[in-house]
């Protein structure tokens, strides 16, 4: 499994609180974090920024995993449906999931189509260090779920 994303968390906090989900999620699978570094922007074009982020991402995304792109226009699904997703993966023998966060202006469209699937943990805009700390917590979450451990709380 992989999380691929654009440039390393800025905020107070949240690579600490990442790093703590990653070392608990790679007692359930085989994890890598591949960070692409962030075009600058400045006053350059946001489409130009988002283009060069994604030709970046598009090298790194390995062929052979089911690819998801991070969208707020994606699909929304729970905890469980994600956990049972990457439970029928091991069950028939797929190497896994690649999962795909973009940068500060999102996700360029050439990564969109490349993907298998696009994913939404929120309806609302988050900033791309949140997404990756939610998307972290929810894959270490999946992985309890798929063993019966105790972590997770259904309502």
């Amino acid at each position: 499994m992989q999380v691929l994303s654009v440039g390393s968390p800025r905020l107070p906090g949240i690579n600490e609180a990442i790093r703590e989900y990653e070392s608990r999620l790679s007692r359930y699978f085989g994890y890598e974090s591949v960070i692409v570094d962030p075009r600058r922007s400045g006053s350059r074009d946001p489409e130009r920024v988002r283009s060069e982020e994604g030709a970046l991402l598009l090298r790194r995304i390995p062929e052979n995993l089911e690819t998801f792109a991070l969208t707020r226009t994606g699909r929304a699904i729970d905890s469980r449906e994600l956990a049972d997703r990457l439970g029928e993966m091991a069950t028939y023998g797929r190497p896994g999931a690649a999962f795909v966060i973009g940068g500060a202006f999102g996700l360029d469209p050439s990564v969109i189509e490349r993907c298998d699937r696009s994913l939404s943990l929120s309806s609302m805009t988050l900033p791309h260090d949140l997404a990756r700390l939610v998307l972290t917590e929810q894959l270490y979450r999946a992985g309890t779920l798929l063993r019966g451990e105790p972590y997770h709380k259904s309502s």
